[in-house]
């Protein structure tokens, strides 16, 4: 997968696609495979980024044509929409998708429509850069299921796991929470060698993945949301990782329906599952340094270079109920790069 031709053979791949269909695939034409042993697998020049740069995470929007019950409505059409055109019009220089993108991967249909309802992204050539969920692996075999995936996103063809470096000092991690994480694993064993190799000049190292490694227990909630061994074992990964000490580590997940935010072993833990999926209601603990109980949280989260720092934003629908849509932005923190911070005191930001 390594491999010059492998590389050659993907790239006329993408542009007989864009050929013959005018779509263009997430990571635009400035994006390009990175050559190096242990480097990103795409990479995209400062010239090509905005300034500031602008990146945007989010989650669980469940595209899908499947009708409506009243009883068990999967996703939120309507809100789902407006959350896309909303991120169309911020024009970011990336845009993290934590997984669950479709309702049900095995279903072509389903990926359709996310390409239909998503066309304003690629009028506005924006770079998407998603990471498979659970959903991505229903309604069909793992094969199967797969191959829509990179039918839809054949970029990242044969990989299930993969970086992106974004100009010299944000590099992406998008990882596979499907697979395993645990110690010892494939996964694990590309992710050190990814950390080993970090360019001199990254200052924040994003790992996006789809089931949050910290996330709010709730009492009675089931096994999958209250937190897995697979994403704890990421997470005292990290926390040990000797990289964190020079460059700000930002987590970003969703899985769960709702938002959230923490500051553990000095790094930056997000669930942010609002893209449209049916919302989960949650009690939040005291780790939890989001207070706002104001439900559902359908939203997304913008992040903007500063200097030294990134500044984050937590962008709601305020009334998912209206006709047309309006907004609030309700969390505010700051992530400073390491450097720049002793012993790494950074995320409490304001609160709403």
């Amino acid at each position: 997968m390594k491999t010059d031709r492998r590389r050659l053979t993907a790239a006329w791949g993408m542009v007989l696609l864009a050929a013959l269909t005018g779509w263009t695939p997430g990571p635009p034409a400035a994006a390009v495979f990175a050559a190096q042993a242990g480097g990103p697998d795409f990479q995209v020049a400062d010239r090509e980024l905005s300034h500031p740069l602008r990146i945007i995470v989010y989650g669980d929007m469940r595209f899908t044509g499947a009708p409506q019950k009243s009883e068990d409505n999967p996703t939120n059409p309507k809100v789902r929409r407006w959350l896309v055109d909303k991120i169309a019009a911020e024009k970011p220089d990336a845009v993290l998708l934590s997984g669950d993108v479709p309702w049900r991967g095995g279903q072509a249909s389903d990926y359709q429509v996310y390409v239909a309802e998503t066309k304003v992204w690629r009028d506005e050539r924006l770079r998407v850069y998603p990471a498979l969920g659970n959903h991505e692996f229903s309604g069909g075999s793992e094969q199967q299921c797969l191959e829509n995936w990179w039918n839809t996103f054949p970029e990242l063809r044969n990989r299930r796991w993969y970086s992106v470096q974004l100009g010299s000092s944000i590099y992406v991690i998008n990882l596979d929470s499907d697979s395993s994480l645990l110690p010892g694993s494939e996964q694990i064993g590309w992710l050190r060698d990814q950390l080993a190799h970090l360019p001199p000049t990254v200052r924040f190292v994003f790992f996006n993945l789809h089931h949050p490694p910290v996330v709010d227990v709730q009492p009675n909630g089931d096994a999958s949301h209250n937190g897995r061994p697979n994403e704890k074992a990421l997470a005292e990964f990290l926390a040990q990782a000797p990289q964190k000490s020079r460059v700000s580590f930002v987590v970003t997940a969703g899985h769960v329906h709702n938002y959230e935010r923490f500051f553990q072993d000095g790094i930056i833990y997000l669930v942010s599952g609002g893209g449209g999926a049916k919302p989960y209601v949650i009690v939040r603990g005291p780790q939890d340094l989001y207070h706002d109980n104001a439900f559902p949280n359908y939203h997304y989260v913008k992040m903007v270079e500063s200097g030294d720092k990134l500044l984050a934003t937590m962008v709601r629908v305020a009334d998912p109920n209206a006709s047309t849509p309006s907004w609030e932005e309700k969390d505010h923190f700051e992530i400073p790069a390491a450097a720049s911070v002793p012993g790494k005191a950074a995320g409490a930001g304001a609160q709403p």
